[in-house]
């Protein structure tokens, strides 16, 4: 896996990825940047948040289940002092789908956080990573 950040002006960036994307991070006024993308910080939770749910649906997915819909709404607290790494990260789960399994949707998410998303399991070695999730039921198999 490849990646390059590239110094912008001020506080920004522009990150490419191996795969042809690119992102723009930026960094907040009081820090000289122009609040023109998402900081880089935001970015790690944004990966650890995709990563998660990538699994989860795919262990959901080849467990038929019926699902339509994942959202992973992610809260995180960072030391006080440098290097202000995450202390706490937690993830809850908005799963969507019919009929879906509660023991099911839990079990998806234990095996993306012990097993499967590196993302997660790597920001768990200086951060308390916990998880919680709902299930919302739908009256379609489609919806």
């Amino acid at each position: 896996m490849q990646a390059r950040v590239k110094w912008v002006e001020n506080r920004a960036f522009l990150g490419q990825t191996g795969s042809g994307h690119a992102v723009l991070m930026d960094g907040a006024p009081e820090s000289g940047g122009n609040n023109l993308g998402p900081r880089p910080m935001e970015m790690l939770l944004l990966g650890a948040g995709g990563c998660t749910a990538f699994d989860v649906v795919s262990i959901l997915q080849k467990s038929r289940a019926k699902i339509t819909d994942c959202v992973v709404e992610i809260s995180a607290e960072r030391a006080e002092t440098d290097p202000k790494v995450f202390t706490h990260i937690h993830m809850h789960f908005i799963v969507t789908g019919h009929t879906l399994k509660p023991e099911l949707v839990e079990r998806a998410i234990r095996l993306s956080a012990e097993k499967y998303c590196s993302a997660t399991i790597m920001l768990g070695r200086t951060a308390t990573v916990s998880h919680d999730f709902v299930v919302v039921e739908t009256q379609n198999e489609t919806a």
